[in-house]
């Protein structure tokens, strides 16, 4: 299967001032499972749009099944047998599976849509897929992890001939990641192309053939993934060396200052009786596996769920959090895993998104400080090196690395002293994951205090002074970063009883 089925030369693209594509190249073979990589903003996402028709290419050409093709919507191009199954999933959560794989292409029964029919043929792509999930199941009821399958039978049924997968495992557990390999090779052994854009560099040399790199909207080149390294493709990414060593001892004094206590916090079968300290200057890594109550632990300390018992102490005085304001006046910031429901306001600019919390101080005799949020914001984005045009650039338009500083930002205005990074860099890419290491080891020298919860051994073990570990809720294990190994990290995440 070594005929190519796609080929995509010389594609520019701006928006504006913006040159977001540079004489951009890909070529997909059949049968080829070709990663698609390179940091946020090397325009892999507006090369896809472009094959897609969901973005018009302002020069070069696209050659797809020996045809010379551009088109106008992404109906024509699934049509034509091009699909992208997108990292946030399009589905509707009132209908079945059935209905959400043949929306629009419903059988009829006279003037109604026959249902049996749809089941029977979603019945016989779940064969075909090695899917089990029930036709008639509600998609509202389904895992994360299912969903992703049925957005990928909804590509398969449409006849696909080449499948885009934009960050397909971010939100899926380790046993669906492997579900997904199965079918992703199954796909494979039909001839069908697939491009595969992620960030995980395990996951690019296990599943893909070919890796294509770019870096700021050019193509940089193409390598077998199987002669490369990871330390080549890094290169190719970002131009310069990044470093990922374990961290090999704490740099945190042992007399140094607990600045929070937490005593046998507790929420149902979500988090039981659980105490830990955090010094000053320190990140505390917390571990465990989905489903150990790591967020939930973080959303309690923060007031934003509402806990059945327990008690915080901050600089050994304790404190009542009933609610995120309560949480925010005591010095605690929070940088949730989902950035883009409960970190930044993507409509908004990034002054704005930085000011947001502490607004009331910008504010004079009725009127807002205009200048002063700028001036403001302007301090924030030099100190943590953001990457936009200018403060009074939405949201929406800064990648996700820097989008996750903005959020940073907004915390560091408040002035927050103990600071919950949950998944940090979840969706960053490489280099931007390096800044946000680098960044968060300043923060520590300037006093701050981190708790930082990953669900990446590497990163744990890069960041950390100390580990926590979790399962089903429970405190299972600690262990100073020089002792800490994969092994015992995932020793404690597999055990149930907590830790004495």
């Amino acid at each position: 299967m070594n005929e190519t089925i796609l080929e995509m030369t010389g594609i520019s693209k701006s928006f504006g001032t913006v040159q977001a594509l540079k004489e951009a190249n890909l070529c997909l073979k059949k049968g080829e499972v070709h990663a698609l990589m390179g940091e946020n903003g090397a325009g892999k996402s507006t090369l896809m749009k472009i094959l897609t028709g969901i973005y018009e290419k302002d020069s070069g050409k696209i050659v797809y099944d020996g045809n010379d093709i551009e088109y106008k919507n992404p109906k024509e191009a699934m049509d034509a047998g091009i699909v992208i199954v997108h990292q946030e999933l399009n589905m509707i959560n009132h209908l079945s599976v059935a209905q959400n794989i043949f929306i629009g292409r419903e059988s009829m029964k006279g003037i109604f849509t026959d249902d049996s029919d749809i089941n029977k043929k979603t019945r016989d792509l779940f064969e075909r897929l090695n899917m089990v999930i029930d036709p008639k199941e509600k998609v509202g009821h389904l895992t994360v992890g299912k969903m992703q399958m049925v957005e990928i039978a909804k590509a398969i049924s449409m006849n696909a001939k080449i499948v885009v997968f934009d960050e397909p495992t971010a939100a899926l557990t380790e046993s669906e990641i492997n579900e997904l390999f199965k079918i992703i090779m199954d796909l494979k052994q039909q001839g069908i192309g697939i491009v595969y854009i992620s960030h995980r560099m395990d996951e690019i040399k296990k599943i893909t053939d070919q890796v294509t790199v770019m870096r700021d909207g050019e193509y940089v080149g193409t390598i077998d993934t199987k002669k490369s390294t990871k330390d080549e493709i890094i290169d190719m990414m970002v131009g310069r060396v990044i470093y990922e060593e374990p961290k090999q001892h704490s740099e945190v004094a042992e007399d140094a200052e607990v600045v929070l206590s937490v005593k046998n916090l507790s929420l149902g079968n979500k988090v039981k009786d659980l105490s830990f300290d955090l010094k000053k200057g320190e990140i505390l890594g917390v571990s465990g596996l989905m489903g150990a109550g790591r967020t939930e632990m973080a959303r309690l300390i923060f007031g934003a769920d509402e806990k059945e018992s327990g008690e915080i102490f901050i600089h050994n005085q304790q404190v009542t959090i009933n609610q995120p304001k309560d949480a925010v006046e005591h010095g605690i910031g929070y940088l949730s895993e989902d950035r883009k429901q409960f970190g930044v306001i993507v409509g908004m600019s990034v002054e704005n998104n930085i000011v947001m919390t502490n607004v009331d101080n910008y504010v004079s005799g009725g009127l807002i400080n205009d200048k002063k949020i700028n001036e403001t914001s302007n301090k924030f984005i030099d100190m943590l090196g953001i990457k936009t045009p200018s403060a009074h650039q939405l949201i929406r338009n800064l990648s996700g690395g820097n989008q996750q500083k903005v959020v940073i930002a907004k915390w560091l205005e408040q002035d927050s002293d103990i600071l919950i990074f949950d998944e940090p860099t979840r969706g960053i890419d490489v280099g931007a994951k390096s800044e946000i290491y680098e960044l968060m080891t300043e923060l520590t020298k300037m006093g701050k205090s981190i708790i930082m919860i990953s669900s990446e051994l590497t990163e744990i073990l890069r960041m950390s002074d100390r580990i926590m570990v979790m399962c089903e809720g429970r405190k299972t294990g600690e262990v100073d970063i020089s002792e800490a190994t994969q092994e015992k990290i995932l020793h404690y995440a597999t055990m149930r009883e907590a830790v004495v």
